[in-house]
């Protein structure tokens, strides 16, 4: 029937196609494999290696103005999605933000503290001192006196007399001590008084401090040598303070006329303000302790310029109160606030 005739056809068209199309599909596959294995044994050298080469040299204008054009609208994207951000997402990375700036306030000042520590060990070190660390924890409660409290009492072996030093230098010695805490007498104080000398010349002298807070080192004939930038430390004269702490160093040095002494004004290396943790020197060696060469020595410096001005000593004057310099004032004076503590030697030395 013609009906029927002309359907048999139609489905031979069909399979017809699907064969087609399978073949090709095939030949598709074979092909990519084959130019897959001549690409690799040929490398890059091999025509196919050529054949990409030049194909990426001339498409590559091509991709980085596509680049450049889409780069923007990924910019836009970026902003778009911060702004479309809801707000428990920022109010996140605000407290997220907040932390890390916590952490890392923490860890600097970790950071300094440790730093500190480790220059007060590297003085403890350095002079063999016996020692106890402490805390400053407020400072003085006057304008009559220059003092700070430290942490530390009768109850961590403290006693009053003991001197104190940060790792910059010599802060003070200790003049009242509770069962917890202590107040330390700076050098600032016009009470202070400690025996130092210049380190390079070795010129023995006394430490004063004063009202206005200026430090000088007293007693320093004319004919020694001091100059601008000294370092001044302690001398270690009456057995308070170790030989050779760093006291400060020298900034003016002036030669009045008619004078014997120096006028010397020297600048702390110690100062309150920064200092936080301290060392409290709680005994002493022999080998910190000066000689009885450097007591000479001093005696010496006292005696030959004492010697040069001063009138006859009266033989009725038992006390020698009538003689000129340091060593006579100090038997007819009453003691510093802090001498009884130091067991000085001599008058220039009854101080520390």
């Amino acid at each position: 029937m013609p009906l029927g005739g002309n359907r048999a056809p139609a489905v031979g068209l069909g399979n017809n196609n699907q064969g087609t199309g399978a073949r090709e599909l095939v030949a598709c596959l074979v092909i990519s494999v084959v130019l897959f294995t001549v690409g690799v044994r040929t490398g890059e050298g091999g025509p196919l290696g050529v054949v990409r080469g030049a194909f990426q040299t001339i498409t590559t204008p091509v991709r980085l103005v596509g680049s450049a054009v889409s780069m923007p609208f990924q910019g836009l994207g970026n902003v778009f999605s911060n702004l479309t951000a809801d707000q428990a997402t920022l109010s996140e990375l605000e407290a997220e933000n907040g932390e890390l700036r916590s952490r890392n306030a923490e860890l600097e000042e970790a950071e300094q503290t440790a730093t500190r520590l480790q220059g007060l060990l590297d003085l403890r070190s350095t002079y063999d001192l016996q020692s106890t660390a402490a805390h400053i924890i407020s400072g003085s409660s006057d304008s009559w006196s220059s003092t700070v409290t430290i942490d530390k009492g009768t109850a961590s072996g403290l006693s009053v007399g003991m001197p104190v030093t940060s790792s910059s230098g010599v802060i003070g010695q200790i003049v009242a001590c509770g069962a917890t805490s202590s107040t330390v007498l700076l050098v600032t104080d016009e009470s202070s008084s400690v025996s130092a000398m210049v380190q390079s010349s070795r010129a023995q002298g006394m430490l004063n401090g004063s009202a206005a807070g200026e430090v000088r080192l007293d007693m320093i004939r004319t004919d020694q040598t001091v100059e601008v930038g000294g370092i001044v430390v302690t001398s270690g004269i009456g057995g308070v303070f170790p030989k050779g702490l760093p006291l400060g160093k020298v900034t003016s040095v002036e030669k009045n006329p008619g004078s014997m002494y120096y006028t010397i004004v020297v600048e702390p290396y110690a100062h309150t303000e920064t200092a936080e943790e301290v060392l409290v020197i709680t005994s002493l060696t022999d080998a910190q302790v000066a000689t009885s060469e450097d007591v000479a020595a001093a005696d010496a410096q006292e005696t030959s310029s004492g010697a040069s001005d001063a009138p006859a000593a009266d033989a009725n004057d038992p006390t020698g109160a009538s003689g000129s310099g340091q060593e006579g004032a100090s038997a007819a004076a009453p003691a510093a606030p802090t001498a009884a503590a130091t067991g000085g030697q001599g008058g220039r030395h009854a101080g520390r």
